[in-house]
């Protein structure tokens, strides 16, 4: 007979094996779910640069026919036009005949053709070799010696010219310092370190964060703002590049954080009445009246909606979207009775839309994310200082994306929030029609970018 120390010792036993046994049928529960969520993913079709927010480099891109084809809408040639602004002018006059050699130098003679000639000069540095004389003074005996000419000060022996020539070519262009020190030996005939290039860099810092609060202050003097941000590498860590812009001022903001405390850091206790973004939350919720979305973002998601299957709701959604943004490119024809009209009318439509009820998943889920924005929508068509999309951000932080894609991004962060601000002034020159190189010159003097005419 088994010893109550044997009958101890088979009870444990089994009590540990009974509670192994429902380890294991819990875990086996949840990779039976996790086996059906994944046997539902593979029904969905894939995300792609058309039914989402995959950019597109990273989509598929089809094979083109090896033959050109012919194009669909032929036009006729065109050719450059004439410098309106000439260096110089040279007037041919013919002293012989073409078909019988008589001199015709006495004939008066009009103009048969013109076309310019392009040249680029040789160009070698402007060096100017500053000799300060000083002596001893008769009067008080002691040693005195001439002062610098303006625009001649002792320090760094490069001009503004020259650093806006660096700024531009590295931060612009995404020269990297190693070749563009190549590049003003080749073409400019010019030594300089990568040593020196940085420095050059380094000092453009103190102009340049000026320039950006003069950008700032002039944006948010305005009633709207739209924003985005994009990835970049800072030193060994993911960061963020914000933009807020409209209009005419954009500003770039470097941080490591995608959240809603960079916002309230721009912004500061300031808030607008009009937003611009896409459906992220970090930028929902700043403007005091009414925020519009964008709309090319949701088109994307319905798109997905659609080929996930959902022929109830998606399909009527997206061609309400595609009529609202039809209607806000012929805004500017339109009276403002008539866009509240059609306001009016999206807003029904979308009411009997609504009441749809979607048979899949994918189509239910579309309804919540449109019952989410609902208000959200269709703000741009009454107010003409709005726009349907979110492009304008994108557009802005493209040539970032082409940056880092470039450069691999940034090992300082000094130097990440230089490119923030440089962008800034970049962006903000082009909006005014002003060179960018034009404007990295008024910056490195301390001026103004001057607002578009």
């Amino acid at each position: 007979m088994a010893s109550p120390t044997d009958l101890a010792d088979k009870d444990a036993l089994i009590a540990a094996l009974l509670a192994r046994i429902d380890a294991l049928v819990a875990q086996n529960a949840a990779l039976v779910a996790h086996v059906a969520e994944l046997e539902a993913k593979l029904g969905l079709p894939p995300k792609t640069p058309g039914n989402s927010s995959v950019p597109p480099s990273k989509g598929q891109k089809s094979s083109a026919p090896a033959a050109p084809r012919d194009k669909a809408k032929p036009h006729p040639g065109a050719h450059r036009p004439l410098d309106p602004n000439p260096t110089s002018k040279r007037d041919v006059f013919a002293r012989a005949c073409d078909g019988c050699g008589a001199d015709v130098s006495g004939v008066a003679q009009s103009l048969c053709e013109a076309y310019d000639r392009i040249e680029i000069p040789a160009i070698k540095p402007d060096v100017t070799r500053v000799s300060l004389h000083g002596g001893v003074c008769p009067c008080c005996a002691r040693r005195f010696r001439a002062a610098p000419p303006a625009g001649l000060e002792r320090g760094s022996p490069f001009g503004p010219n020259l650093r806006a020539f660096v700024i531009y070519l590295r931060s612009v262009q995404g020269i990297p310092l190693a070749r563009l020190s190549d590049v003003f030996r080749d073409l400019f005939g010019l030594a300089i370190s990568e040593g020196a290039l940085v420095n050059i860099l380094a000092a453009g810092r103190a102009p340049f964060a000026a320039q950006t609060s003069r950008i700032k202050a002039r944006l948010m003097a305005g009633a709207a703002i739209a924003s985005d941000e994009t990835g970049m590498r800072v030193g060994k860590a993911n960061w963020w590049l914000w933009v807020f812009h409209h209009a005419d001022s954009a500003v770039f903001v470097a941080d490591r954080h995608r959240s809603k405390a960079v916002v309230e850091a721009f912004l500061g206790r300031w808030r607008p009445d009009y937003w611009i973004s896409d459906r992220y939350g970090g930028q929902m919720g700043w403007a005091r009246r009414e925020h519009q979305v964008c709309l090319a973002h949701l088109i994307r998601d319905v798109q997905y909606a659609i080929d996930a299957g959902d022929a109830v709701f998606a399909p009527g959604v997206k061609g309400l979207l595609k009529r609202a943004c039809a209607i806000g490119r012929r805004r500017d024809d339109l009276a403002d009775a008539t866009l509240k009209a059609y306001e009016a009318d999206l807003n029904r439509r979308l009411d009997s839309l609504m009441k749809r009820v979607p048979a899949d998943s994918a189509g239910r889920k579309l309804q919540t994310i449109i019952r989410k924005v609902r208000a959200n929508l269709f703000v741009f068509v009454t107010n003409r200082d709005l726009s349907a999309t979110n492009n304008g951000s994108e557009r802005a932080l493209r040539p970032c994306a082409v940056y880092r894609k470039i450069t691999n991004g940034f090992r300082s962060q000094w130097g990440a929030a230089l490119y923030a601000d440089i962008r800034s002034v970049v962006e903000t020159a082009r909006r005014r029609s002003v060179r960018a190189i034009d404007a990295i010159r008024l910056t490195l003097e301390g001026q103004s970018i001057p607002s578009a005419a």
